[in-house]
């Protein structure tokens, strides 16, 4: 039978007597010699929860989940070891009262405190007949643990086998389990448990750390169609080299480039309102003409927008670029591709071109590259050097809020 208890009352003092046993009282003073126990933790070890009753099929070994073809899959994540409590002179602890124990020495466990009473005379007057033991949680705890216990006598169980057999309990705060009726006392001393007035208490334990469900798939199918990357991009910008079923025309400078008004309008809503709303050009036959903006970079711009990624790019120029595109994703509302450039000008930040990519930050609203620079200044080196240059004469002139910003930061 298995029975909750709770400590009521605490032993008595321990006091030791050699290296590993120890001397432990019952509850109240026994008008007898005190018998020896003999307690100690053999292996406390990483294992995983064996299948029983109570948990439908799990397959976990050490740490490692392996899902077979059913479903629904209990998987628990456990740690277990055995302690083994010996006790000598056992007919001395005879004359314990009914519902009186003896407590092991405490151990460890999974980080936890236990200890094993020993009912000589049972837990309770109806269990008079039979010797008990319970496994007690010696601590307070936040919330409940689970575990699973058996208690054996050690001559019937393998030294290096665990077995746990019973259900999964809750352990509170100094509460305990355990078998009222674990073995009826005419018996055991009948048995061949009993040597020379001594006999050895093993008691499995695992602690469940945590318990969750899985649903798994069945082995899937074995897949004989291999679906390609998607290639739109490169389909749209076959599109935009061969000019096919172009319908409007940009100038540039000296360059002109023809793209799709849908293509365009769908990317970026200025386009949009400029191409398809109220605006001349969007009645227009004639180019459009492209102020502020040079030809390489507005080719660049429509690469950005027909594949969704930027050209390749020389490192001689590739910190110019980003800034001028930067500026265009901003003036056309392609707010992607201006973070792309904010992006990439972070890793290109240095005391020759801060001051320029400072003020574009401050400009076009990028409060991710200004606070790039901010973190770039904050070396003293850095700033030495950036207050040698030419450039932060500039930026005090055409930014004095982004200088104010900076002596505030560099204060605190």
């Amino acid at each position: 039978m298995v029975q909750m208890l709770s400590n009521k009352q605490c032993p008595s003092p321990i006091r030791s007597r050699g290296r590993r046993k120890t001397h432990l009282l019952p509850r109240r003073f026994l008008p007898f010699p005190i018998p020896w126990l003999t307690t100690r933790v053999v292996e406390e070890r990483e294992r995983t929860l064996l299948p029983s009753d109570k948990i439908c099929h799990v397959v976990c070994l050490r740490r490692r989940r392996q899902a077979s073809t059913v479903c629904l899959h209990h998987i628990a994540s456990t740690t277990s070891g055995y302690h083994t409590l010996t006790v000598d002179g056992y007919s001395r602890t005879k004359g314990t009262p009914t519902g009186e124990f003896i407590k092991s020495h405490p151990f460890t466990l999974g980080d936890y405190r236990w200890c094993i009473r020993y009912y000589p005379n049972g837990d309770g007057s109806e269990y008079a007949d039979y010797m008990s033991f319970f496994l007690f949680l010696d601590q307070i705890v936040s919330k409940e643990i689970k575990v699973q216990h058996m208690f054996h006598f050690i001559d019937e169980v393998e030294e290096q086998t665990l077995s746990l057999t019973s259900s999964i309990n809750n352990y509170g705060s100094w509460g305990g389990w355990g078998r009222s009726r674990f073995i009826e006392r005419e018996a055991f001393e009948r048995s061949k448990h009993l040597k020379n007035d001594s006999f050895v208490i093993r008691c499995d334990i695992t602690i469940i750390n945590d318990f969750l469900i899985e649903e798994m798939a069945e082995a899937p199918t074995p897949s004989f169609v291999t679906v390609p990357p998607s290639d739109l991009h490169q389909h749209l910008h076959d599109l935009l080299q061969t000019e096919k079923g172009a319908d409007v025309v940009f100038e540039v400078g000296s360059e002109t480039f023809k793209a799709h008004r849908s293509v365009l309008g769908a990317r970026s809503s200025v386009f949009s309102a400029e191409l398809f709303g109220a605006m001349k050009e969007s009645c227009s036959a004639d180019p459009i003409h492209v102020a502020d903006m040079e030809a390489h970079v507005f080719k660049a711009l429509l690469c950005f927008m027909y594949t969704d990624s930027l050209p390749e790019m020389d490192k001689e120029e590739e910190n110019a670029m980003l800034q001028h595109l930067l500026v265009a994703a901003d003036r056309y509302n392609l707010e992607r591709l201006k973070l792309i450039c904010g992006h990439k000008l972070c890793k290109l930040i240095e005391a020759g071109n801060l001051a320029t990519i400072m003020a574009l930050a401050k400009q076009h609203h990028c409060h991710g590259l200004k606070k790039a620079c901010f973190n770039f200044l904050s070396s003293p080196v850095n700033l030495k050097a950036v207050l040698a240059s030419d450039g932060f004469e500039h930026l005090n002139r055409s930014c004095p809020s982004v200088i104010k910003e900076l002596i505030a930061k560099l204060g605190t």
